[in-house]
């Protein structure tokens, strides 16, 4: 029984891993980390510090996601994010919320 739960866990925490990298990959992919970076700030802010910024607030999904999409400006600085028409609706929901799990 012991071992069934320890190779349950293990597996989970392949999946949430594979997960964690697909969407990092995503973001290689979408031309994101152009401009952002997990742990430090590039053009744009840290992935880490977006996810700080937004912890606690019911929006903050829905927010990004139109700032992916639509871009903006003055949050982080006077550099503005474009938008990114390569993105999709679900790409970018995908996308943030990824963002908002760094730590």
């Amino acid at each position: 029984m012991k071992r069934s739960i320890l190779v349950g866990m293990l597996l989970m925490s392949g999946f949430a891993t594979q997960s964690a990298m697909a969407n990092a990959d995503l973001a290689k992919a979408k031309n994101c980390m152009a401009c952002h970076a997990v742990a430090n700030k590039l053009v744009g802010p840290a992935y880490k510090d977006v996810a700080a910024k937004y912890a606690g607030q019911s929006d903050a999904e829905a927010k990004l996601v139109q700032k992916v999409l639509k871009g903006g400006s003055g949050a982080w600085g006077a550099v503005p994010m474009p938008a990114n028409p390569q993105v999709s609706e679900a790409e970018a929901h995908t996308l943030v919320k990824w963002v908002l799990a760094q730590k």
